[in-house]
């Protein structure tokens, strides 16, 4: 069964961003869809003496671990991180089902505590934008490599689920993912017949991206970072629907919902 951390207030600000990304997405550039260029300068943006540096405060942050004694440290390679596609919602010929939204990298403390860092490419380089605790990121594109070999990892941040697709199956990785598709997984066209059924009237254009409604939600005010959280950049609007994001929760440091 999934557990909730004091991370679900930031999951639910997720999904209603993450829906208003989604009806925005319309608008960006073409580069933006073809995903991130190669991942070395991402990898060196997440281990930067500055990211270091915020990545102590972020894991001292509740008192468990004095900030001298964290030691973070980057483990291993970033991972691309996709996202539901608008274009496979729409229908659009040759769509794939996800696209390719920003490079995910795993953080761990001296205490074992884990975190993801988040990168986006701007003209100026790979950048920061987010940290949140938990590897779900990491930890989902490795599970799906064993679950399904040379399978592609994706998100329906709509409703926090993870999968894995290759070929005609997509097959769930995460509890939201099951009850989604159930736990032998789907095919793509029937689980494209379920997202345009949930997703395809508020793509761009339609009334109810209009309305300025996210997630089935009214409009969110969008919450201020306190003193006690370490802010990062935000991201330009132009790198994708993760960056939009990040920039609809002023890229601060969040609490997730976590998965066991």
């Amino acid at each position: 069964m999934t557990t909730m951390t004091a991370r679900a207030t930031a999951t639910g600000l997720l999904t209603a961003a993450a829906l208003t990304a989604l009806v925005a997405l319309g608008t960006l550039p073409a580069a933006a869809a073809d995903g991130p260029p190669p991942a070395a300068t991402a990898e060196q943006a997440a281990a930067a003496p500055g990211t270091l540096d915020t990545l102590s405060r972020f894991f001292a942050r509740d008192g468990a671990l004095a900030r001298t004694a964290v030691a973070p440290r980057v483990d291993g390679p970033s991972v691309p991180v996709r996202i539901l596609s608008p274009d496979f919602v729409a229908g659009k010929p040759g769509a794939p089902v996800a696209r390719v939204e920003f490079r995910a990298s795993r953080a761990v403390a001296s205490d074992g505590s884990k975190a993801s860092l988040w990168t986006v490419h701007r003209p100026d380089g790979w950048q920061v934008v987010n940290i949140a605790t938990g590897d779900d990121e990491i930890r989902y594109a490795e599970q799906g490599g064993r679950v399904l070999p040379g399978g592609v990892v994706f998100r329906e941040p709509q409703i926090d689920a993870w999968y894995v697709h290759k070929g005609t199956k997509v097959l769930p990785l995460d509890e939201d993912a099951i009850r989604a598709v159930g736990r032998g997984g789907t095919t793509l066209a029937a689980y494209r017949d379920r997202v345009v059924r949930a997703y395809a009237d508020k793509l761009p254009g339609s009334p109810y991206a209009h309305k300025g409604a996210a997630g089935g939600y009214a409009p969110t005010p969008t919450p201020q970072p306190s003193a006690a959280e370490p802010t990062l950049s935000p991201a330009s609007t132009a790198v994708g629907a993760t960056a939009l994001l990040a920039v609809a929760l002023t890229a601060t440091l969040r609490r997730r919902r976590r998965h066991p």
